[in-house]
């Protein structure tokens, strides 16, 4: 898959959480993937979907603690 294509694909995945946040862990992981194949052909990725893969990884944590309880 060429470059251009990757980076359209995590476009559309990142519209699809803005979308779609009930579904976010499904399309973090498709980002995931779509990540690793950029960095596979030597890309690095951008500093704004590493920050973001960040704050859902992040996000998910909170959640896990919110209904833990005290």
């Amino acid at each position: 898959m060429s470059f251009e294509n990757i980076k359209a694909g995590i476009a559309l995945i990142l519209d699809e959480i803005a979308k779609r946040p009930q579904d976010r862990h499904i399309l973090q992981e498709q980002l995931r993937e779509k990540i690793a194949e950029l960095e596979a052909m030597g890309h690095e990725a951008p500093e704004d979907y590493k920050r973001l893969m960040e704050e859902l990884s992040s996000s998910d944590a909170d959640e896990l603690f919110d209904n833990m309880p005290l």
